[in-house]
C-alpha cells in the first residue's frame, strides 16, 4: 500500500473530534476511496461501506426523515451484514456528491455522534451547482456547517512519491540537514535526487499512475495509465458538465500546454482560439478548478502583506494540479525528452513552474506571482511566511535572476529562494537550490 500522509490526519480526526464528521474532498482518482477504506479495516471493530455512486439505490437511505435512528435502521435495511456498535463503527459514505440530501445528513450523524462518519466525494461544487437557481440549490442541499470538518486530498506530493521509490523519512531528514545548514549537496546524492525529480516530473502523483511505475518501471505502461486518467477526466467533462460549457471546459484544459509554453505563462484567452474573451471561457475555468484539475495563481500588484488584498482578478495563471497529468498533456515525445533532460525552450520553463507550484501547493501553501505592468521582470511565486513575502524565482536549469535581484532590492524580503538544476549556494538574502529543496521550503 503505497504510504499516505492524509492517514495521520484521518487518525487525528478521530482522536479529537467532537460531533464533527469527516468530508475528503479532491479530484477523482487520487485515492481517497483506497486510503479512507483501509482506514476504516484498520481502526475499527466494525465497518460500513457504502458507495452511492456505484449503487444508486442506497441513496433511499437518506430519504425521507434524516432523524438518524430512521437513517440507522434504513442503513440496515438496504446494506448486507451491517453491524453498528456504538463508538466502534466507522460508516462511510463514498461519491457523496450524487446524493445531496446525504450531505445534509452529515449534521444530524455528527450531533448523534453515535458512529463516526467519513464522507469523499470529487466534483462536490460541479454536481451542486447543476441546479437553475439559489432557491432550488437550497431545496436540494443544505451544508453542515460546524458539524463537517473537510479535508481536501491530492495526488501523492514529491514527498510521498519518495517514500514509493524506497527513499526512507532518515533518507529525507538526512537531506534536509544540507538546506539547514546552507551546505553543498554532495555531488552524487544530487545528482541522484535531480534524477528522482525527473522522473516525478513524468510520473506524478496519480496512485495507479505511481504503482505502475514502482512495479514495471515501464515508462510505456505509465503513459497508457495516463491516457486512461486523462480520458476519465474528458468523460466527466462530457458526463457533468452542461452542453453549452462542455467544448469550452475541453479546450481550456487542452490549452495548457500551449499557456505554459509561452515566455509568460500568465493565463490568456486568446490562446485557446483568436477571439477568445473572459466572458466566454471563464466559467469553463471555474469549472476546472471546481473539479480538482487545475488551480489559478493570481498577480499582485504590490508583494505586501496581505497579499489576498493586492490580488488581481483578472491575471493568474492556470497550473495542473498532479504534475504528471500536466506533463502528460504535452504528449509522450517531451515526456521522454524531460527525463534525458533534453527539453528546451520555453515550455521546459513552464513545465518546471507547474513542477514547483505542484510541490507547494500539495502543502497547502497559498501562492500568487508578481509581474509588474507590462515589466519583463517577473517572480514566478510570492507567498506569506512569518509575517514576511517570500519571492521564489524558477530556473528550468541556471541562469541569471534579475527579477529576484531587483525584487530583494526593492522589497528586502528576509530570504529569495532561487531554484535551479545545480547545487546550494548563498549570497546575502539570495539562497540558490535544486528544484527538489523546495520540498523543505
Amino acid at each position: 500500500m503505497l504510504k499516505r500522509k492524509i492517514y495521520g490526519k484521518l487518525l487525528e480526526w478521530k482522536a479529537t473530534k467532537k460531533q464533527e464528521c469527516l468530508l475528503v474532498n479532491g479530484a477523482r482518482q487520487i485515492g481517497k476511496t483506497f486510503i479512507i477504506d483501509a482506514f476504516g479495516r484498520e481502526n475499527y471493530s466494525h465497518y460500513v461501506y457504502i458507495n452511492l455512486f456505484k449503487n444508486p439505490e442506497l441513496k433511499e437511505i437518506f430519504e425521507g426523515s434524516l432523524e438518524p435512528n430512521e437513517i440507522y435502521k434504513r442503513l440496515q435495511i438496504n446494506v448486507k451484514d451491517v453491524v453498528l456498535k456504538e463508538k466502534e463503527t466507522l460508516i462511510f459514505i463514498d461519491e457523496i456528491q450524487v446524493c445531496p440530501k446525504a450531505r445534509t445528513a452529515l449534521k444530524f450523524l455528527a450531533i448523534d455522534d453515535k458512529y463516526d462518519v467519513i464522507a469523499s466525494g470529487s466534483l462536490l461544487g460541479i454536481h451542486y451547482n447543476q441546479t437553475k437557481n439559489e432557491e432550488e440549490i437550497e431545496k436540494q442541499i443544505s451544508i453542515p456547517v460546524g458539524y463537517e470538518r473537510e479535508i481536501e486530498m491530492y495526488s501523492l506530493d514529491f514527498e510521498e512519491f519518495l517514500w514509493a521509490n524506497g527513499i526512507s523519512e532518515q533518507q529525507i531528514a538526512m537531506l534536509r540537514e544540507y538546506f539547514d545548514k546552507q551546505e553543498p549537496i554532495p555531488a552524487e546524492t544530487n545528482k541522484k535526487y535531480e534524477q528522482l525529480l525527473r522522473e516525478y516530473l513524468v510520473v506524478g502523483g496519480m496512485p495507479e499512475v505511481v504503482n505502475t511505475f514502482v512495479e514495471t518501471t515501464n515508462f510505456n505502461t505509465v503513459f497508457e495509465t495516463q491516457k486512461k486518467i486523462l480520458q476519465a477526466y474528458l468523460d466527466d467533462i462530457q458526463h457533468y458538465a452542461k452542453n453549452t460549457d462542455k467544448p469550452k471546459i475541453k479546450l481550456c484544459y487542452e490549452s495548457i500546454p500551449k499557456q505554459l509554453a509561452k515566455e509568460y505563462t500568465k493565463f490568456q484567452y486568446k490562446t485557446i482560439e483568436k477571439k477568445g474573451s473572459a466572458k466566454k471561457y471563464e466559467n469553463a475555468i471555474a469549472w476546472l478548478e471546481d473539479a480538482g484539475l487545475v488551480k489559478t495563481v493570481r498577480n499582485v500588484s504590490l508583494p505586501e502583506m496581505p497579499l489576498k488584498a493586492y490580488e488581481q482578478y483578472e491575471n493568474f495563471k492556470v497550473y495542473v494540479t498532479d504534475i504528471g497529468m500536466a506533463t502528460s498533456l504535452f504528449g509522450e515525445e517531451t515526456q521522454i525528452a524531460l527525463l534525458k533532460n533534453e527539453l528546451k525552450g520555453y515550455a521546459k520553463g513552464g513545465i518546471y513552474e507547474n513542477l514547483i507550484f505542484d510541490i507547494l501547493h500539495k502543502r497547502n501553501i497559498p501562492l500568487n506571482y508578481y509581474k509588474r505592468g507590462d515589466n519583463t521582470q517577473e517572480i514566478e511565486f510570492i507567498f506569506e511566511k512569518n509575517s514576511s513575502v517570500i519571492p521564489i524565482e524558477v530556473k528550468s536549469k541556471r541562469g541569471e535572476t534579475t527579477s529576484l535581484n531587483e525584487f530583494i532590492m526593492r522589497f528586502n524580503p528576509p530570504v529569495g529562494y532561487k531554484l535551479v538544476e545545480g547545487n546550494i549556494g548563498i549570497q546575502s538574502s539570495k539562497l540558490t537550490l535544486p528544484h527538489y529543496m523546495v520540498l523543505f521550503i
